[in-house]
């Protein structure tokens, strides 16, 4: 898709930036997880999806936005928009309980990966070698971040497979969905809020259906952090990474996707989660160079 204007670059850069924005709150999301307590994953995502989509419309509202249009869209727009939000948590879920929290993440960290790869086929754009290395660098990065926490042991079993073909789902639905939202750029990121309050109602669904026990948050402080957890990376998140995969670079965007656990890693350290480690900083300097190169990489092709 080539640039037919001089402000397209700005337009680019400012879409990419918004993007990165959703990454940032992603970053908190295990953070803000561990400190509203534990609680089963589909009544996690039901409340926060439709806490979000909720304030999500009532914010489209005061801004005088027709709600009817909000949900006025086309089937094909439905699928992409529920399909991606719900079915990813749906297939990561189904992953972590099928499989190895490890193993599970290093497949479900494919996303940024298979971003940049399939971005070339919803843009028309050629897949710039440096973008692809900067991702590269950034998926060796949270494979040393992930696998870090079990002691550098990946346990690979027969009777996981399941869970792998979940996680692998995820990473597919994810990456797709992000790829997709480009191609129906027609889409207004305004229907998004639509989209999460459908996804929550589905995994309400599945919350009464697999999940055994309803647990809320334990005092005043986990309501905070649960609170802030549907506000920001299960709510805003998705508005900011919506208009980013529509307005920005996304191969770029993808390879930036990589910040995701060097950041979190660094709000978990900082929060007294975890200990600094030699390994917690090796992976974060991976994916902070592949970050910059695939950024470096992302300006230069604007120009």
């Amino acid at each position: 898709m080539a640039l037919r204007t001089d402000e397209a670059p700005d337009a680019t850069a400012r879409g990419t930036l918004v993007g990165f924005g959703a990454v940032v709150l992603w970053a908190l999301l295990v953070l803000l997880t561990l400190g509203s307590g534990a609680m089963p994953p589909f009544q996690r995502t039901a409340f926060c999806m439709i806490l979000g989509g909720a304030l999500g419309l009532a914010w489209l509202a005061s801004k005088g936005v027709s709600l009817k249009r909000v949900f006025t869209q086309t089937p094909r727009a439905w699928a992409i928009g529920v399909g991606g939000l719900f079915g990813y948590h749906a297939s990561y879920f189904f992953a972590l309980g099928h499989a190895p929290p490890v193993a599970a993440s290093l497949l479900n960290y494919l996303w940024p990966l298979l971003i940049v790869l399939m971005a070339g086929f919803s843009t028309g754009e050629p897949l710039r070698p440096m973008v692809l290395v900067g991702a590269l660098l950034g998926l060796a990065g949270a494979a040393t971040a992930v696998l870090a926490e079990s002691g550098f042991h990946l346990e690979i079993a027969p009777e996981h497979l399941a869970g792998y073909a979940g996680a692998l789902a995820a990473a597919l639905i994810w990456s797709s969905y992000s790829v997709l939202s480009r191609r129906h750029g027609a889409t207004s990121t305004a229907a998004v809020a639509a989209f999460c309050l459908v996804a929550g109602i589905l995994a309400t669904f599945c919350h009464l259906l697999f999940e055994a026990a309803t647990v809320w948050p334990a005092d005043a402080q986990a309501w905070g952090f649960f609170m802030l957890l549907a506000l920001g990376p299960m709510g805003a998140a998705f508005f900011l990474w919506d208009y980013g995969v529509k307005k920005g670079d996304l191969q770029t965007l993808g390879a930036l996707s990589y910040l995701t656990p060097a950041l979190s890693t660094a709000a978990l350290t900082l929060g007294g989660f975890v200990a600094p480690r030699w390994s917690s900083a090796a992976a974060c300097g991976l994916i902070v160079i592949g970050a910059v190169l695939a950024s470096r990489a992302g300006r230069h092709a604007r120009k």
